[in-house]
């Protein structure tokens, strides 16, 4: 169940009131580039390009790179039992619990320099352009750097309460282990339950990302303010027909796994598109067996991922993807069975006042926004279980990300980061 922050007493015009009511003030636009450069060392590639998995000596040395800039600023910092980088800015009221903001620096291999790495160097300049201005906050602010976003959100999910015990043997492209991982970063695998965090324990928790879509670019829009993150759930689905030579075997005999396959992918892309919502449904592995040209594949395992903010239309997909897939199976003479796999993320609904915050916050800046869902999963979904959550887009260009080419312009992310300010000095006002 999402954590419900207590605004019943707040009026919405007495809530636009409060928001409105602080004055702006703004980041400095040369320094948070030059913070995405600076990040960008860490990992340098004689290509130029930058490699940054979790784990890495470059995820360590750009760690301690981020805890030296933090410190500099005068926020107590601390590595937690998770690999997760904590840093606190005192409040003037005593017994408050903290505003959290922040999200990765960690990357894919051969990813980009702003996935997870804008909401973080935002967080900072967030951070000294409050100083700068001698701005004090009710609330602490607590900026987090998350462990292993790419990897299976592990720092936040251990924050959550929800990194089990099975999670740490599984390891990423450095050959280390989410085990192995967090004791390299500084945490202690002995100790993560006691990172936990009960809900009521953050007063909110705000994340700016770049939307690793093409929407906000294609539709000139600044400013994306993140409905939910969709819910996906994955399955393997096997075919299985009769090995034979290609050469002797009649056409109509053939039980031909792989042509089934073929089919059912077919199956899987005019199905999703069937239903009236924002659903995904994706085929990314297929494997032939035995595979060799001059044989009938006898076997075939493809995968299947659903993604929607609905588990409701996840389900309703499902079940039409699979009478077909079994339809097609009895046509083409083979068997055909589906199983589920153990990844699923249930969807994570952001908490509706903070989406009127946000774009409240955007339209007094001057920013046009939309209001749009989330196809890739963040940190944020795992927040959303303990603390009223919201995530503030900003434009990718050509949609690109996950790719070295991944690019966000400057004033893109400034303009994220003015939302985000504004954003949560508003809930300081607010919330108690």
């Amino acid at each position: 169940m999402k954590y419900q922050p207590k605004l019943t007493l707040l009026s919405i015009f007495t809530l636009f009131t409060i928001i409105s009511g602080h004055s702006q003030v703004s980041v400095n636009q040369d320094r948070l580039e030059q913070r995405i450069f600076d990040l960008a060392k860490f990992g340098l590639q004689e290509n130029g390009e930058t490699e940054r998995v979790a784990f890495s000596d470059a995820n360590i040395e750009a760690n301690k790179w981020v805890i030296s800039e933090l410190t500099k600023m005068g926020l107590e910092t601390h590595t937690d039992f998770a690999g997760n980088i904590v840093a606190t800015r005192s409040g003037t009221k005593k017994n408050m619990k903290p505003i959290v903001f922040g999200s990765h620096i960690d990357r894919v291999p051969n990813g980009g320099n702003y996935d997870g790495c804008v909401g973080s160097m935002a967080a900072l300049e967030v951070i000294q352009t409050l100083n700068e201005n001698n701005i004090k906050t009710k609330h602490p602010f607590q900026v987090v750097i998350f462990s292993n976003e790419e990897g299976g959100v592990m720092g936040s999910r251990a924050i959550a309460g929800h990194l089990g015990k099975t999670a740490l043997g599984v390891r990423n492209s450095t050959g280390y282990s989410m085990g192995e991982g967090i004791m390299r970063l500084g945490g202690d695998t002995t100790r993560i339950a006691e990172v936990a965090r009960k809900e009521g324990d953050v007063t909110a928790f705000l994340e700016l990302h770049i939307e690793q879509g093409g929407t906000l670019e294609k539709e000139n829009i600044e400013i994306g303010v993140v409905e939910g993150i969709v819910g996906l759930k994955w399955w393997n689905v096997e075919f299985t027909g009769f090995a034979n030579h290609a050469g002797t075997t009649p056409m109509d005999a053939r039980q031909d796994a792989l042509l089934a396959a073929a089919k059912y992918i077919v199956a899987v892309n005019e199905i999703t598109n069937s239903f009236e919502s924002a659903q995904v449904g994706t085929v990314g592995r297929i494997k032939a067996e035995p595979g060799a040209p001059n044989v009938i594949p006898g076997k075939v395992v493809a995968s299947l991922e659903i993604r929607d903010l609905s588990s409701e239309v996840i389900e309703k997909v499902f079940n039409a993807i699979k009478a077909k897939t079994e339809d097609i199976a009895e046509a083409s003479n083979v068997k055909v069975e589906i199983q589920p796999l153990d990844t699923t993320a249930d969807p994570a609904i952001m908490d509706s006042q903070i989406q009127k915050i946000i774009a409240k916050n955007a339209e007094s800046l001057g920013l046009t926004y939309k209001y749009m869902p989330s196809g890739a999963g963040h940190d944020a979904q795992d927040m959303a279980l303990i603390a009223p959550t919201g995530m503030i887009f900003v434009p990718s260009k050509g949609g690109i990300s996950h790719s070295p080419k991944e690019f966000t312009s400057a004033e893109d992310m400034a303009n994220g980061a003015n939302v985000l300010l504004s954003s949560l000095l508003s809930l300081d006002k607010m919330m108690d």
